[in-house]
């Protein structure tokens, strides 16, 4: 059996949380020691080895994907890695995937997503073992026993049981309330957005009921196929024009982290008496079923207020009403209208060599922290309206300048002018950490001329 993740989404209903160049799977949320993509990837690893995981994301997340398989332990040489030039929805993401597995021969294939929180995954590992003949007679949707009425979640009607599950009789988009409280009355499953399928079979499929796309992946050439395919859901574009599907029933906790009502949801044992769930010393007098997710050492207190989300970070704070939480994928519409890079990143950016964090800015100055890995090095590059000054604070830095090679030892600095090519380095064993200074009259961030990358930026 082959395993598809797909891992490039940017979860923008959880902002400030999760942010386009970091998006909600790769984040280790408060109590874990994992991110969500790694226990994705855990769970699948219960069912195959890393050669059976075919990894859909953006080329944007290739360096995140790369280095958290990395933090496990795992071999990128191992993965399969399938990058995307352009996002254009699910049904082009498994396509695409289908194609590289069927290179390798024909399988059955179940499809995951990468920002799925399931606290019982060997139990997981059984129910998709367990649907593989069913898999092999036809396409398999799972369907989760709902536990309360979602309006944030698709449903399933199950019809006419078959061997190891239902032949579905209906799908329903999600539903207002009261139709939801219908649904789960009535036995609806929530649609857990996993699938299980025969290559061929997916193939044959797309080629009969979305030709279009079809048509698209018979071009030679990963950016050919998307820039000619049409931005379609695998559940639009394939699953509910089909005859007969089946359903295929799951037991267990689940969690999509949809937004931040679903957030609330995931940490129900950590509920005061009150209903509010909290991380941090918070102080909650006269409140109620708030979620409050706070970092750094601020004092946060809630007084008289219910059904309120708080999220606080450094350079952003969100405060909404719990169930208008789905509009907060608006909130980054409105950002990015604005050009506000906060749509876009937090404070600290993950980069292939390391990362930054911005610690202090205005219009004149920013001064950041910078981590470069063991062996890595920055472009060799050039800023045409700042200057930069590095001091060395861990480890020991290679600084190239206009091809002229000076070490620089913890307590040292260094001073690059606008105009000079240069290069940081780290050629040691330890963690490079370096403060940088810039100061000038744009310090925008596509103030840079490479010249020589590792990573083909």
């Amino acid at each position: 059996m082959k395993m598809i993740i797909m891992a490039g989404g940017s979860g923008t209903r959880l902002w400030p949380l999760s942010r386009t160049h970091f998006p909600k799977q790769f984040l280790k949320l408060s109590g874990m020691d994992k991110s969500i993509f790694q226990m994705t990837i855990e769970r699948c690893l219960l069912m195959g080895s890393m050669e059976d995981i075919y990894l859909v994301t953006s080329k944007d997340y290739l360096h995140l994907v790369q280095g958290q398989i990395e933090e496990m332990g795992k071999s990128i040489a191992m993965a399969q890695i399938l990058l995307e030039p352009e996002a254009k929805n699910t049904l082009p993401a498994i396509m695409y995937a289908v194609q590289a597995i069927r290179e390798k021969g024909e399988d059955i294939c179940a499809v995951f997503a990468s920002d799925h929180v399931i606290d019982y995954p060997q139990t997981l590992a059984n129910i998709i073992l367990g649907a593989v003949p069913l898999a092999a007679k036809g396409f398999v949707c799972f369907g989760i026993t709902p536990t309360s009425p979602e309006t944030g979640f698709g449903y399933i009607k199950p019809g006419d049981p078959v061997e190891g599950g239902f032949v579905v009789a209906e799908f329903k988009e999600k539903p207002d309330y009261e139709t939801a409280c219908r649904y789960v009355q009535d036995g609806y499953l929530w649609n857990s957005g996993i699938f299980m399928f025969h290559s061929k079979q997916f193939n044959d499929a797309v080629k009969k009921y979305n030709p279009e796309v079809y048509k698209a992946f018979q071009e030679a050439g990963v950016e050919a196929k998307f820039r000619k395919t049409p931005k379609i859901s695998v559940d639009y574009g394939l699953i509910e024009k089909m005859g007969v599907v089946y359903g295929a029933p799951m037991v267990m906790e689940w969690n999509d982290l949809g937004n931040f009502t679903t957030l609330y949801d995931r940490y129900h044992t950590k509920k005061d008496d009150n209903g509010n769930v909290y991380f941090n010393d918070e102080i909650m007098l006269d409140s109620s079923n708030n979620l409050v997710y706070s970092e750094g050492d601020k004092a946060v207190a809630m007084v008289g207020v219910s059904d309120i989300v708080v999220v606080d970070q450094k350079d952003a704070l969100l405060v909404c009403k719990r169930d208008r939480s789905p509009m907060v994928k608006d909130v980054v519409d409105v950002l990015k209208a604005r050009k506000d890079v906060r749509a876009d990143y937090h404070l600290t950016v993950y980069k292939p060599w390391g990362s930054y964090t911005i610690l202090e800015e205005n219009d004149f100055y920013k001064v950041k922290r910078l981590t470069v890995f063991p062996g890595q090095r920055l472009s060799y590059q050039m800023h045409y309206h700042r200057n930069e000054h590095w001091i060395v604070v861990n480890g020991t830095a290679n600084v190239i300048i206009d091809d002229v090679d000076n070490i620089v030892r913890s307590g040292e600095s260094i001073y690059i002018r606008s105009g000079e090519k240069h290069r940081l380095i780290n050629s040691g064993n330890l963690i490079l950490e370096v403060i940088e200074v810039q100061n000038g009259q744009y310090l925008g961030e596509d103030d840079i001329m490479r010249y020589e990358d590792d990573y083909v930026r």
